[in-house]
């Protein structure tokens, strides 16, 4: 799709429940008024169709003035997606996967069929509040060595989401697998408190539900690993990004709400297993093997302990953690 947003009539923000209805198509599938966009929106989509629709339906308000090119990546959904997104928005580009690629993998296939200065990773289960992309391209815009720009993640409530973090640490990492990370919030914990999110900062971290990107930033350090199934692709760029002497910034102006977890809960014992597997897989790439192989005995212990405390203890049937063999292989790759 090639939009320019204040050539469409604004929307208000939707509420959580219920979603918005769709506009037709012609509605928002606007020709460019420039011969290459500001920047490219790309939504990685698996199973989340109506979400998805409402995301783009509130895309045209939150540009304001930009141009853009839109781009669908679905991961072998089977829910309708893909023919939903043709028929009510013939003019998005859409590459439809016969399987789930995961997340880093899809977002790079956009990534590099895409054109513009930018390009904006957002979830399919985020609603962008009016005018939230355009001022995150215009301070992306004001900062030449910002390669990374992230807003303010509202739950569907309106009260704040995690929107930036520090990179993860072994000490952090242990405490959140523990369960103990959300009581002791401090300094050194890779989720700043609420409190904090109120001004615009550089920060080491961004989530990908909404990550905009420079296009000459990640030309330089390369497109997200797509040795990372889901989870950790996000710490990872930034890291590389930082490493070349890209700035990192979040921008709580820019807000978007990110309803979380929609694909994801769908499968989510696998999910758990790829979480833990991308910690791993972080720390063995980024710093010593040994930081991988303390991680991945540490955890191992906790979730075996956290097991046995629910089962016999609080009596609660669930299922052992999962196995030894595949966290270890990745610590020792």
């Amino acid at each position: 799709m090639r939009m320019r947003g204040n050539q469409v009539p604004s929307r208000t923000l939707p509420r959580a429940s219920p979603l918005p209805r769709f506009p037709a198509a012609h509605t928002i599938g606007i020709p460019m008024t420039q011969p290459t966009p500001d920047l490219a929106i790309i939504l990685v989509s698996w199973n989340t169709r109506t979400m998805l629709l409402a995301c783009l339906a509130a895309l045209p308000a939150a540009l304001s003035d930009l141009d853009a090119e839109i781009w669908v990546v679905d991961n072998g959904s089977h829910d309708g997606s893909v023919a939903a997104v043709a028929h009510h928005f013939p003019a998005v580009h859409i590459i439809a996967n016969a399987e789930n690629r995961g997340f880093a993998a899809a977002n790079n296939q956009a990534l590099q069929a895409s054109s513009g200065r930018y390009a904006l990773l957002l979830n399919s289960d985020t609603i962008p509040y009016p005018g939230s992309i355009a001022q995150l391209v215009r301070f992306a815009d004001s900062q030449p060595r910002a390669g990374l720009v992230g807003g303010l993640l509202l739950n569907p409530d309106g009260s704040f989401q995690y929107s930036f973090a520090n990179f993860p640490s072994l000490s952090s990492e242990i405490l959140s697998a523990s369960g103990l990370g959300e009581r002791l919030i401090f300094r050194g914990f890779p989720s700043y408190p609420p409190q904090r999110s109120q001004h615009t900062r550089q920060v080491d971290v961004i989530p990908g539900a909404c990550m905009l990107a420079r296009r000459s930033a990640f030309s330089e350090v390369g497109m997200l690993d797509e040795a990372y199934f889901m989870y950790s692709e996000e710490p990872d760029w930034c890291l590389r990004m930082q490493r070349a002497g890209w700035q990192i910034w979040y921008v709580p102006a820019a807000r978007i709400m990110h309803y979380g977890g929609e694909s994801t809960r769908q499968v989510k014992v696998a999910m758990v297993e790829a979480l833990y597997r991308s910690k791993v897989r972080f720390f063995r790439k980024h710093y010593r093997r040994l930081y991988a192989t303390i991680f991945c005995t540490s955890l191992w212990k906790i979730l075996w302990l956290r097991w046995i405390v629910r089962s016999s203890i609080l009596r609660q049937h669930i299922g052992p953690p999962m196995g030894w063999r595949k966290l270890w292989g990745e610590a020792i790759k």
